[in-house]
C-alpha cells in the first residue's frame, strides 16, 4: 500500500500539507479533489517521485511499476501504434536484447524468445490498436507519424501510451480533457476492468462517480479520506459542514434563492426529455446547495441588456478552412435558427466539427457558403479551449478587467466583481504568470461575461477548473437569462445547463430530441450501423446453399438468439424492478433531506444514517443503470 505519515508539502511559501497522514490499498480507485491550486498536482509529482517532500515520509512499494502520462510535444515520424507499444518498456527491453543477442547463443536465445512470450510479445500491436481505437483513433491514423497529430490528439497517444505499461500504480491527472462523451465512456470502462491501483484527478464530476470508490479531499492542509465515489462524497461533506454550522445563514439563503430558481424553471419547462432531466440536475444542485455555499467562489452572470429572437439564421451554410486558397469543408447544408434565450449543447466526436461550427459563429472564421444572418443586436460572448491563451501574463486581475471596463467604472466595483470568481486580497494585483490552469480559466470567463452577452458561445469551458468552480458555474449558467451554445464533455454541466442538443456527425449538424442517455444509446446504433456498412462493403465468400436449407439455417439461428437472449432479459427485468424500488426510496430520502427539522440536533443519529443510506442508494443506482445499458446492448445486438 502506499502510507504517507507526518508529510508535509510545500510550492514556494505556501503550505500544501502540514503533518498529514494516509494510506491507499492495492486495488484501490481513489479520486484526488481540491480547490485549484491545493496541491493536486503536486501530490501527483511526489508519488511520481519528481518532487520530495519538506518533512514526513511517503512510502510506495518499490516492486510496484509506476504507470503516468507525461504532458509533452511529440515530435518525429514514429507511427502512433509503436509510439504506444513503447508504453511497455520491459517488452522494448527485451526485444533490444533478442536484437543483441549472439545467434549462437541457444540458451539465451530461448530465455530471451520465453520472456518475450511471456511479456506479450505477439499481442503487442493489437493491445496497442485497441487502446487507440478506444481512445478515437482510426485505423488509417495507427500509422500516422506522431507529430502530425494536433496537441488534444496528442494528449490522447500520451494517455494510451502510459495505459499500455503494464503497472501496479496508474496515476492519471485530468485525463479527460481531451476526450469526446464516446472515448471518455471507453475510458471508464478500461480503467473499471484495471486491475492495479488507480490515482485519479478529474474535475469532472460523473467521470469520478463512475471510476473513484475512495476520495481524498484536500481540507485545511490536510488529506481527508470518504469512501465510497463521488456522489457519497458530496453528501458526507454536506453533512460535514451540517453539523461544523459553518455559515448556516449563508447556506439557507443559498438554499432558498437556487429553489426560488428551480420552481420557476419548473413552471416553464417544456416536457422536453432534456428540461426534464434538467429539472433533475438542479433539483439535486439545491439539494448539495451547502457545499457551494461554503465555497468563496459564487459565479452571477449579468443578464443580457436585449435580447433579439431569432439571434441567428443559417441557410444552407458550409463551414470549414481555406488553406493557400483551396477550401475544407468540415460541416455542410447547415439549416438552423437560434432562437432569444435558446440553451443548446454541441455534442459529436472530436474532429467533427464542432469547434469549426462555434468559431464560425463566434466571427474567427468566414462561412465557406450559403447563409449566416445575425440578428441586429447580437452580442457574442466567446469562451474559445484556447482562452487562456489571450491574457497577458505580466498583468494583474484587475488591470485585465480595467482594460475592458475603462476608467469610468469605479475601481471597487471591479474589484467586488472579481472577487465573486474567487480573487480577492492581493490576489487582484498578482501577477496572471504563476496562476494555475483554473485560476486562468476563471479570469478568463469574468472578462467575457462582464460585457453582458445575450449570447455565449462556450467551447470546453470546464477544462481546468476545479469542481468549486465547476459546480458555481453551471449554478450561474443554469440561472442565465440569455442564450447559451457549449461545446462540453462535462456531463453535469450539460445535465443542469441545456434544454436541447445538436449533434454534429458526418458532416452534418442535426437537432436531437432526446437527453445524454438517448445520445448514448444513439453513439451504440450508430456504431452498430457503422460495423454492418464495413460487412457489407467487404463480404466474406461462404458456400452457397439451396433455399431450403437456408430457411432452416435463419429458423435455427433465431431458436439460438432466443435461447440467448431470455436470461438476458429476465435479469434485465430484475434490475428494472429494484431500479425503481430504490428510486422511490431516494425520492423519500430527498423529501427528508429537504425538511428544515431534518437538521435540528435531536435527529442528528437519524440523519447521519439517512445521508450515508442516501449515497450507498445513489452509487448502487449508478451501478444498476450501468448494467442496465450493457444488458440492453446486449439484447440489441442478438436482435
Amino acid at each position: 500500500m502506499i502510507r504517507a505519515s507526518g508529510l508535509n508539502l510545500r510550492r514556494g511559501t505556501k503550505t500544501l500539507l502540514n503533518n498529514c497522514d494516509f494510506v491507499i490499498h492495492p486495488g484501490e480507485r481513489v479520486g484526488i479533489v481540491g480547490q485549484n491550486g491545493a496541491g493536486k498536482s503536486s501530490l501527483f509529482a511526489l508519488l511520481l517521485g519528481d518532487l520530495d517532500q519538506d518533512a514526513g515520509e511517503l512510502d510506495i512499494p518499490d516492486v510496484w511499476q509506476v504507470a503516468s502520462v507525461r504532458q509533452e510535444t511529440l515530435v518525429g515520424q514514429q507511427s502512433a501504434r509503436d509510439f504506444v507499444i513503447d508504453g511497455d518498456s520491459t517488452l522494448r527491453q527485451l526485444q533490444a536484447q533478442r536484437q543483441a543477442v549472439d545467434e549462437t547463443d541457444g540458451q539465451a536465445i530461448a530465455e530471451l524468445e520465453h520472456a518475450l512470450t511471456e511479456a506479450g510479445v505477439w499481442t503487442a500491436s493489437s493491445r496497442a490498436e485497441q487502446l487507440l481505437a478506444g481512445l478515437g483513433f482510426t485505423p488509417e491514423q495507427w500509422n500516422q507519424a506522431i507529430s502530425s497529430f494536433s496537441g488534444g490528439w496528442q494528449m490522447r497517444l500520451a494517455l494510451a501510451r502510459a495505459l499500455m505499461k503494464p503497472s501496479d500504480l496508474l496515476l492519471l491527472d485530468e485525463p479527460t480533457n481531451h476526450l469526446d462523451l464516446d472515448a471518455m465512456l471507453w475510458l471508464e470502462k478500461w480503467l473499471n476492468a484495471y486491475p492495479g491501483t488507480v490515482v485519479l484527478i478529474s474535475h469532472d464530476t460523473e467521470f469520478l462517480e463512475a471510476v473513484a470508490r475512495t476520495i481524498l479531499n484536500f481540507e485545511s492542509q490536510q488529506l481527508i479520506r470518504y469512501k465510497g465515489g463521488y456522489e457519497s462524497f458530496l453528501n458526507q461533506k454536506a453533512e460535514r459542514i451540517r453539523q461544523q454550522q459553518i455559515s448556516i445563514d449563508r447556506q439557507a439563503r443559498e438554499t432558498q434563492r437556487l429553489q426560488g430558481f428551480i420552481d420557476r424553471f419548473k413552471a416553464k419547462a417544456t416536457k422536453a426529455k432534456q428540461a426534464q432531466s434538467r429539472v433533475k440536475a438542479l433539483a439535486r444542485m439545491q439539494t448539495l446547495a451547502p457545499i457551494q455555499a461554503e465555497s468563496s467562489i459564487s459565479i452571477r452572470i449579468p443578464d443580457p441588456v436585449h435580447m433579439p429572437d431569432p439571434l441567428i439564421v443559417m441557410d444552407n451554410l458550409s463551414v470549414g478552412y481555406v488553406a493557400n486558397g483551396k477550401q475544407t469543408p468540415i460541416v455542410t447544408n447547415i439549416n438552423l435558427i437560434l432562437r432569444g434565450g435558446a440553451r443548446i449543447g454541441v455534442l459529436g466526436v472530436n474532429g467533427a466539427g464542432k469547434s469549426t461550427l462555434i468559431k464560425t459563429i463566434a466571427g474567427e472564421l468566414e462561412a465557406l457558403s450559403g447563409q449566416f444572418n445575425p440578428s441586429k443586436g447580437l452580442a457574442i460572448g466567446y469562451f474559445a479551449q484556447q482562452q487562456l491563451d489571450m491574457l497577458d501574463l505580466q498583468a494583474t486581475p484587475l488591470l485585465h478587467l480595467q482594460r475592458i471596463a475603462g476608467p469610468a467604472v469605479r475601481e471597487q466595483e471591479l474589484r467586488n466583481y472579481l472577487g465573486s470568481f474567487g480573487f480577492s486580497g492581493d490576489t487582484v494585483n498578482s501577477p496572471v504568470a504563476p496562476f494555475s490552469g483554473g485560476e486562468k480559466a476563471r479570469l478568463a470567463l469574468s472578462l467575457i461575461v462582464w460585457q453582458k452577452p445575450n449570447l455565449l458561445l462556450l467551447d470546453e469551458p470546464s477544462n481546468h477548473l476545479d469542481v468549486q468552480t465547476r459546480e458555481a458555474l453551471a449554478t450561474a449558467l443554469a440561472e442565465f437569462d440569455g442564450s447559451v451554445l457549449m461545446v462540453s464533455h462535462d456531463r453535469h454541466l450539460l445535465r443542469t445547463t441545456v434544454d436541447d442538443f445538436w449533434i454534429v456527425a458526418d458532416g452534418k449538424v442535426i437537432e436531437f430530441d432526446g437527453d445524454l442517455e438517448d445520445y448514448q444509446v444513439w453513439l451504440g446504433e450508430r456504431q452498430q450501423t457503422i460495423r454492418r456498412q464495413e460487412q457489407d462493403d467487404n463480404p466474406s465468400s461462404s458456400p452457397s446453399t439451396d433455399r431450403k436449407e437456408q430457411k432452416r439455417l435463419e429458423a435455427q439461428e433465431r431458436q439460438r438468439l432466443s435461447t440467448l437472449r431470455k436470461p438476458l432479459e429476465k435479469e434485465l427485468a430484475k434490475i428494472e424492478k429494484l431500479m425503481a424500488q430504490q428510486s422511490l426510496r431516494i425520492e423519500q430520502i430527498d423529501a427528508l433531506i429537504a425538511d428544515e427539522s431534518f437538521y435540528s440536533d435531536e435527529r442528528r443519529e437519524e440523519r447521519v444514517k439517512t445521508l450515508a443510506e442516501h449515497g450507498e442508494l445513489s452509487a448502487k443506482q449508478a451501478k444498476l443503470e450501468e448494467q442496465w445499458l450493457e444488458l440492453s446492448s446486449e439484447i440489441e445486438d442478438l436482435s
